[in-house]
Parts: C-alpha cells; sequence; structure tokens
C-alpha cells in the first residue's frame, strides 16, 4: 500500500514510519491521521515486523496539528461515545502488541508530542524542543493527556507542562523521564541500532505480554499485577520461546524466537 503524506519500510525486523511534510514541520493533517492508524494497522498484521519506529523527515518530528486545520472553523473535535481504552481516538495504539518506538529527532508539540507519549519507549535527539501549548491556544490537555502524562512523568511535571504551556528543550525532557536523550548527530541510526537489537533478540512472545502487564498495572493494585505476572511466568516454562531463551544463552548463538 501506498501513503501520500508518511513513509513505511521494513528492514531487519523493524518497521519504520516516517511522517512526511518536511516542508511543514510534519504538522498533523487529516490524511495523516487516516494513514498513521492504516500503516499501524499494516504493521500489526506483519509477522516479519517485530517492532516499529516513529519519527518525522527533516528536522523535526512533528510540529503538531496543521495552523492551517486548527484554525478553520470546520474543524471538529473527536468526541467517542465510549469509555473503553481502544475507542479513544488514540486509544488503538494501546492494542498494538509489538514494541513502538517514538524517535524525537526535532520539535514535537500538541498533538505531536501526544503520539510519542502513546508509544512504548521514546527517544529525543540533543537539541529537539517539545511543547503541549493548549493553554496559549486556548485549549485544553487533549486526548487523555490529563490521565497518560502524571504516569510517565508525575503529577508536578506535568502540571507545569500543561497549565505553562511553554517550551522545554531535550536535556529538561530527559531529566522529566518523558524520555531517553541521545546525542543529534547519530540520532536515527542510534534508535535503529536499539530497534534492531530489539527485534532480533528479544521473545515476541515476551514483549507482547509485558506491554500487556505495563498497561494494565495502571489500573491495578500491586497483588493483582503480581498475581498476573506469577501466572505468566508459569504459562512461559512451556512455551517454544522460553526453551529457546535458555538454550541460546547456553550454545552462546543468536536467538530464534517464534513467538510461540
Amino acid at each position: 500500500m501506498e501513503w501520500s503524506e508518511l513513509n513505511y519500510t521494513v528492514q531487519d525486523g523493524v518497521g519504520l514510519i516516517t511522517l512526511n511534510r518536511p516542508d511543514r514541520l510534519n504538522a498533523w493533517t487529516p490524511t495523516l491521521e487516516v494513514e498513521f492508524r492504516s500503516v499501524i494497522e499494516t504493521s500489526q498484521q506483519d509477522d516479519s515486523v517485530r517492532c516499529v519506529v516513529l519519527t518525522g523527515a527533516g528536522r523535526a518530528f512533528c510540529a503538531g496539528m496543521d495552523m492551517a486545520i486548527l484554525g478553520s472553523s470546520g474543524r471538529k473535535a473527536f468526541e467517542s461515545d465510549s469509555e473503553d481504552d481502544v475507542m479513544q481516538r488514540y486509544g488503538y495504539l494501546f492494542g498494538f502488541d509489538k514494541p513502538l518506538i517514538a524517535a524525537m529527532n526535532g520539535a514535537a508539540a500538541g498533538v505531536g508530542l501526544c503520539l510519542a507519549l502513546y508509544c512504548d519507549i521514546r527517544f529525543i535527539a540533543s537539541g529537539a524542543k517539545v511543547a503541549l501549548p493548549y493553554t496559549r491556544r486556548g485549549l485544553v490537555a487533549e486526548h487523555g493527556l490529563a490521565w497518560l502524562l502524571p504516569r510517565l512523568i508525575g503529577p508536578l511535571h506535568t502540571a507545569d507542562l500543561l497549565l505553562s504551556g511553554r517550551t522545554i528543550e531535550a536535556q529538561e525532557a530527559s531529566q522529566m523521564g518523558m524520555a531517553l536523550l541521545r546525542p543529534s548527530e547519530g540520532f536515527m541510526d542510534a534508535v535503529l541500532a536499539y530497534a534492531k537489537d530489539l527485534a532480533s533478540s528479544c521473545s515476541i512472545r515476551s514483549t507482547r505480554i509485558i506491554k500487556k502487564q505495563l498497561q494494565q498495572a495502571r489500573y491495578q493494585t500491586f497483588g493483582q499485577a503480581t498475581y498476573i505476572a506469577d501466572r505468566e511466568i508459569a504459562l512461559c516454562r512451556e512455551t517454544h520461546d522460553f526453551k529457546e531463551g535458555v538454550q541460546h544463552f547456553i550454545e552462546k548463538r543468536k536467538p530464534n524466537f517464534t513467538g510461540r
């Protein structure tokens, strides 16, 4: 399938999604909205894809909603008639069972930063700037950010960023625990090396279940999370991936995980 506002490639088990509107700092559009969901579904169905990296073309990750659209009186806010997680605008990303990695190569703001926050792991290039400028646009925290962000960086940092709408640089974002800082030089090579190592060295079954554990733990007590972990550990012992995990270590070779 071809996409007009993003690029998608697969290499060494890693799907690479690149938002491709560099002349507009990859600003979000209705077309990107549809294409991004489509490419996520494509990578979900492709068994050769073990993890996915999301980045932007040029000098930005995603500068937020395209201002031409944001200022249009015809733009309607998304509303869901369900409170289910996966029924929210980007809630379908919670159902994506492969590691999703954001590579914030440059500016990320508004919905652009929101997308990164929905990813499992975030890297940010030194010098990149990020912002959630809702209060400076007469808007409010969107897409569940008031729920999600405190769980990632804590309530104090969340209140600071959402109420002030200020822009911060990569170093501060890293100190908050928002993203892992990497040098701007060779940034994408470093992120892709990480992703390829994950794709080749980690059990598909393990990453899928751990993603689910991390999501469910947001609603669980310690006792509930531990009970499920113990149950899953017991189930692991009869799987091909567990046996392969032990065997490849003993034989000092690369693993051949199948997800079974």
